[in-house]
């Protein structure tokens, strides 16, 4: 049940560098609508449009949970963290994720190991001239269990460089966009989600067992979450 204050927040990630003439965009507003329809406030965030400084896997964000790049990644995230629900939205490249999208993913190992977004619900969505959507798809909502959070589900749309393409997706869009509204509302349990779920944490326990002296506060949430006993 949604516990928040006021109304439930939900913010879309979009990774085409075409910002907002991009087909994936439209896809991923036509959700934020359906949500926006079942009582939600939505926004949407264009990474094309932020500074985004590649990992190196220096490891400093395991001493403190602060990268050493000075850039709009802590901003982003922090939003990531406000929000109840996350939509991931990217077009199909080379058969994955736009490279916007992946320098981003490769920046959250730290809320990944440290499951900073558990308890939250999400969903996906992609575009492709012609295969892939499916794939793409599947690799966002594995991306957001992750990151601790349940995916209700997600919409890939093949648009064949046909007009219109994208616009005979609305209606399943919009259907998604409500269904994740409803997860946040009332709840929403996946047997196998959670599976994954307590998998991944219990894989990265050892991390966190091992920098408890580094990582104080996020240790002891991982107790008072049960996590750790």
């Amino acid at each position: 049940m949604y516990q928040g204050v006021g109304k439930m927040k939900i913010l879309a990630i979009h990774g085409s560098p075409r910002t907002i003439r991009s087909s994936t965009r439209k896809l991923a507003g036509f959700v934020l609508e359906g949500a926006a329809d079942a009582g939600a406030e939505t926004e949407i965030i264009d990474l094309a449009d932020y500074r985004i400084i590649p990992c190196t896997a220096c490891d400093a964000c395991a001493l403190n949970g602060i990268c050493v790049n000075d850039d709009d990644v802590p901003a982003l995230l922090a939003r990531m963290n406000e929000a109840d629900a996350i939509v991931f939205g990217s077009p199909v490249y080379v058969d994955n994720i736009s490279g916007q999208m992946k320098v981003f993913f490769d920046r959250l190992a730290d809320a990944i190991h440290y499951q900073v977004l558990a308890g939250k619900f999400g969903c996906a969505v992609a575009t492709t001239a012609g295969s892939g959507g499916d794939d793409v798809v599947a690799y966002l909502n594995h991306v957001l269990n992750y990151l601790g959070v349940v995916s209700v589900g997600g919409v890939s749309i093949a648009t064949g460089e046909k007009p219109g393409a994208v616009d005979a997706g609305e209606p399943a869009a919009r259907a998604l966009g409500e269904k994740l509204a409803g997860a946040i509302r009332d709840g929403y349990v996946d047997p196998a989600q959670d599976a994954i779920l307590a998998d991944n944490r219990a894989y990265f326990t050892a991390l966190v067992l091992e920098n408890r002296d580094l990582r104080t506060e996020e240790y002891e949430r991982w107790v008072r979450m049960g996590w750790i006993r």
